[in-house]
């Protein structure tokens, strides 16, 4: 056992820490939440990390992202956020995958890519819905972020099953697309009651694109909820994979 992870090792116990070591987590969406979750991940010894997302990185992310810099801008977010990782806590290994998940990529046999549970930390309710839906039937254990942007406040943050998530208007929609598909809990969460700050108008300078083509609106955001957000996720993956 290296030096670096002693206190990992205190905190989990010399079985728990094997077994951080041994477990690969597929993070899907690389923002705010997902590049602090990946971070915390990487920090705890976590053996093996598959990074899942389509888009690069933008100047007006950089306020919320964990770890890259304006080096990275314009490159996709998994080749930033592997080789940043990798410099920081190499004994983590990272397997980049640039891919907007459908219906139809989730079908490829290796998108897994062996992983033994999932994090969702992506913010487009489409892909979102089709990877939880995903998960809860191949029983897969999942982790899902709910709406960090446009909040302040971490005393509103609470964790539950899908089912429990109140007062979270992407929850609420979530909630709405997986009830279609015949889900209705099996998911871990974690979301905010804070009523969150009204969208802007897409920014002239830089719209939001999502893979249609479509332009979404601005969500004004800091970097410290979807980094509450990433951690308490990441908290909620490694105490699964300790007592499991």
């Amino acid at each position: 056992m290296k030096e670096r992870f002693k206190r990992v090792v205190n905190f989990y116990g010399e079985y728990g820490f094997e077994k951080i070591r041994n477990t690969r987590v597929l993070i899907a969406g690389l923002g705010g939440v997902g590049s602090h979750c990946a971070s915390a991940l990487a920090r705890s010894g976590v053996g093996s990390l598959v990074l899942v997302d389509f888009d690069h990185i933008t100047e007006s992310g950089l306020n919320r992202n964990a770890v890259v810099g304006e080096e990275w801008l314009n490159k996709p977010k998994t080749e930033a956020l592997s080789r940043t990782l990798a410099s920081l806590c190499p004994d983590t290994e990272y397997i980049p995958v640039k891919l907007f998940i459908t219906e139809e990529t989730l079908k490829a046999h290796d998108f897994m890519r062996n992983s033994n549970m999932v994090v969702d930390a992506i913010d487009s309710v489409n892909p979102k819905t089709q990877l939880l839906q995903y998960c809860v039937e191949r029983n897969t254990k999942v982790f899902s972020s709910m709406g960090a942007a446009g909040r302040r406040d971490p005393s509103k943050i609470e964790t539950g099953d899908i089912s429990s998530t109140t007062n979270c208007p992407l929850a609420r929609m979530v909630r709405k697309f997986l009830k279609r598909r015949g889900v209705t809990t099996g998911i871990s969460c974690v979301w905010s009651t804070e009523k969150g700050v009204k969208p802007l108008p897409p920014d002239a300078n830089e719209p939001r694109l999502d893979r249609r083509g479509r332009i979404r609106n601005t969500l004004p955001s800091l970097i410290t909820m979807p980094g509450i957000f990433g951690y308490t996720l990441a908290q909620m993956v490694l105490d699964h994979i300790s007592s499991d």
